[in-house]
């Protein structure tokens, strides 16, 4: 059974066709690429599977369950977490702080229980203390924890992001162009923690246009172009595939 199953997906903006009719089955523990070119629908995808765009038509089921109609705090509480293509942190908030937010979502005390502060809700902050610091110490930012999001460097921003998605313990994590921005080794660090990831149950599914990368980490690849699936298999597969060149690299002339 799909861990995440779409279902002739679409979605429109007025009179434009952002995604058409879109199919993908994401099973557990997976890393799978999600590759196309620019414009070709891919965060927006991204944006309609979390909840933050309703899809026009079609169906997205999570664990067998209907979410397609869920609000993204509704999808969240469900398991799954994502960073974005720009990085969205609270820069005037520690690395701690920032990753603890991650685990809001679990959280059960409200503004009473803030107030108040029984015994359990002292418990719940301690439990949040606990996993965001364990999410730090995975992505190895354990050391930064007091210090400003915006002192960090580029690349560790952009591991703070998976490690406030990762307090939240997801069983599907959508990252939306980790790589961006960062250096060769920044990237080779990142695809080991995104391994790492995996291999804690956690299932993945990236947009990255690094292609070297895609393709050294992912088992299976979807493509996307003006908003549809235009291949699908492994890394060999998709590569040696027509539609695709021909969509990176627009089709060959014939000879005259």
């Amino acid at each position: 059974m799909a861990l995440l199953r779409i279902d002739q997906v679409s979605k429109t903006f007025g009179g434009l066709t952002a995604l058409s009719k879109v199919g993908l089955e994401i099973h557990k523990g997976q890393i799978r690429g999600l590759i196309g070119p620019n414009g070709s629908g891919k965060t927006t995808l991204f944006n309609v599977i979390s909840g933050i765009y309703p899809s026009s038509d079609g169906r997205i089921a999570f664990e067998a369950q209907d979410i397609t109609r869920k609000s993204a705090a509704e999808v969240g509480r469900l398991g799954i977490a994502r960073t974005f293509q720009d990085i969205q942190l609270f820069y005037d908030m520690t690395v701690m702080e920032n990753t603890m937010v991650g685990r809001h979502r679990l959280t059960k005390s409200g503004v009473l229980g803030a107030f108040l502060r029984p015994k359990w809700v002292k418990e719940e902050e301690k439990l949040i203390l606990e996993k965001a610091r364990e999410s730090l110490s995975f992505v190895g930012l354990e050391a930064y924890e007091g210090e400003l999001a915006r002192n960090m460097s580029y690349g560790h921003q952009r591991l703070l992001e998976i490690a406030r998605a990762l307090a939240g313990e997801p069983s599907l994590l959508l990252l939306d162009e980790p790589a961006a921005g960062m250096n060769q080794a920044e990237r080779v660090d990142l695809m080991h923690h995104i391994s790492k990831i995996r291999d804690k149950g956690i299932t993945v599914l990236l947009v990255e246009h690094n292609m070297k990368m895609v393709m050294d980490i992912c088992e299976m690849i979807t493509v996307l172009n003006y908003g549809q699936v235009i291949a699908e298999g492994t890394p060999r597969e998709v590569q040696a595939n027509e539609k695709v060149i021909e969509a990176y690299l627009g089709k060959a002339r014939r000879p005259c």
